[in-house]
């Protein structure tokens, strides 16, 4: 098992109301799993998403999380391109 610590922004914090401003939440995957099933065990559309960090570092969803992992998940920014 792989377990990593989210941290989720704006208005992706609904997916996890529980967490207070800037907390992480802990998640359990299977070994090999990738941002995208992360994603997909929180709940969060990959289309809701516009950038994953994993330890400070931009990573496309098919990135595979390793134990220990820090992610940020950031959505759209409204008013840009």
């Amino acid at each position: 098992m792989v377990r990593v610590k989210v941290r989720l922004y704006a208005t992706l914090r609904r997916y996890r109301p529980e967490l207070g401003h800037g907390e992480a939440a802990s998640f359990e995957l299977r070994d090999g799993a990738t941002l995208r099933d992360l994603l997909a065990a929180i709940g969060i559309p990959s289309n809701e998403t516009k950038q994953c960090f994993v330890n400070a570092v931009g990573q496309e969803l098919d990135f595979v999380l390793h134990d220990g992992d820090e992610v940020g998940v950031f959505p759209p920014i409204a008013g840009g391109e």
